[in-house]
C-alpha cells in the first residue's frame, strides 16, 4: 500500500475516533446537565377563586402557548415530529396526571417561572423564559386554572432529540430554560390592560423564547434544522407590513400577511389567534417603539 494512502487511512481513523469520543463526552455531559439541581427562590402566591380571575387564567392558558404543548385540556400533545429523529410531546398535566397530581402551588410556580421541576432538575423544552415575568395575579390565575382542568387521560412527556442536538446541549451550545432566566427577578408589577405600549411590552414576554431578547429574531435555539429563523420584530423589518393595528391583528388571527401569503406555520397561531383585541393592540403599539431592525 502506498505511503500516502496508508497515512490517509490512519488520519481518517484518528478523526473518527476523535469524533466518536467527542460525541460520547457530549452525551455524558448532557446527561449530567439534565440531572443537575438548580436552586431557585421560593415564591408564595395566593390562588384566586373569583370568576373573573379564573377566566383570566383560562385565557392565559389558551393564548400564551400552554395548550400548544399540553393540549386544550391538559391532556398532553405532540408538537414536533419529523418522523425520523425528532419527537417532542408536552406531558399530561390534568388532574389524573402521574406527573403533576402531587404538585403544590410552589411546584407549579417553580416550573412555570423558572423551568425547574419540584426536585430541582431543569425542564428541557419548557419555555419558562416566556413566563418568568408574569405578574403575581396572572401567575395565580394560571395556576388556579391548571388545578381546575377537566379530568382527562394523557401521556408522559416525550423528548426524542437528534444526536447533534443532544451533543450540543452537553457542550452548552443549546441551553435549557433554567439557564436563560435571571432567577432573582421578581414577578412584574401589575400592568393595566389598556392597549398601551407598556401593556404590550408585558404581552411581548411570550415572544422571547423564539424571537430572543430584544425580539431581534434569528435561529431559534434547539429548533429543528428545517425551521426558518424567527423574524426580527424591530421597526423596519417584517413589521413594516403592519402599519395599522388592524393589519397586525388580522395576521395574528389568520396567519396571513396583507398580500394574502402565509406566514411560517412555525408561528404558534393556535395560541396567537386567542389573544384579545386589547392585548394585540398593546403588542402592536410596543413593537412600534423598538429600535430599527438591522439593515
Amino acid at each position: 500500500m502506498k505511503t500516502w494512502i496508508r497515512r490517509g487511512l490512519i488520519a481518517v481513523f484518528v478523526l473518527a475516533l476523535l469524533a466518536g469520543g467527542a460525541i460520547w463526552v457530549g452525551l455524558r455531559l448532557g446527561d449530567a446537565r439534565h440531572q443537575r439541581v438548580v436552586q431557585v427562590p421560593t415564591l408564595k402566591i395566593e390562588l384566586p377563586t373569583d370568576p373573573a380571575s379564573l377566566e383570566r387564567g383560562a385565557y392565559l392558558y389558551r393564548s400564551r402557548g400552554c395548550a400548544e404543548c399540553h393540549g386544550q385540556n391538559g391532556e398532553g400533545r405532540v408538537f414536533a415530529d419529523n418522523q425520523k429523529d425528532l419527537r417532542l410531546a408536552g406531558p399530561h398535566i390534568g388532574p389524573h396526571s402521574a406527573l403533576t397530581a402531587g404538585y403544590q402551588v410552589e411546584d407549579w410556580v417553580r416550573v412555570i417561572r423558572h423551568g425547574v421541576k419540584p426536585a430541582g432538575h431543569p425542564v428541557f423544552v419548557m419555555p419558562s423564559e416566556d413566563y418568568n415575568r408574569l405578574s403575581r395575579a396572572d401567575l395565580g390565575a394560571l395556576v388556579a386554572h391548571l388545578q381546575r382542568l377537566p379530568a382527562t387521560q394523557g401521556g408522559p412527556a416525550v423528548l426524542e432529540l437528534p444526536l447533534p442536538a443532544r451533543v450540543m446541549y452537553g457542550f452548552g451550545a443549546l441551553k435549557d430554560a433554567a439557564e436563560k432566566i435571571d432567577h432573582t427577578l421578581p414577578p412584574s408589577e401589575p400592568i393595566a390592560d389598556d392597549g398601551s405600549a407598556r401593556h404590550g411590552e408585558y404581552v411581548a414576554q411570550m415572544c422571547l423564547g423564539c424571537h430572543g431578547p430584544g425580539l431581534v429574531g434569528g435561529r431559534i435555539p434547539g429548533a429543528p434544522p428545517d425551521w426558518p429563523p424567527a423574524a426580527d420584530l424591530r421597526r423596519g423589518g417584517p413589521m413594516k407590513l403592519y402599519a395599522s393595528t388592524e393589519q397586525f391583528t388580522s395576521m395574528m388571527r389568520t396567519g396571513k400577511r396583507p398580500d394574502g401569503s402565509a406566514v411560517s406555520p412555525v408561528m404558534p397561531f393556535t395560541a396567537l389567534k386567542e389573544l384579545s383585541d386589547i392585548d394585540l393592540r398593546g403588542l402592536h403599539a410596543y413593537l412600534q417603539t423598538l429600535p430599527p431592525a438591522a439593515p
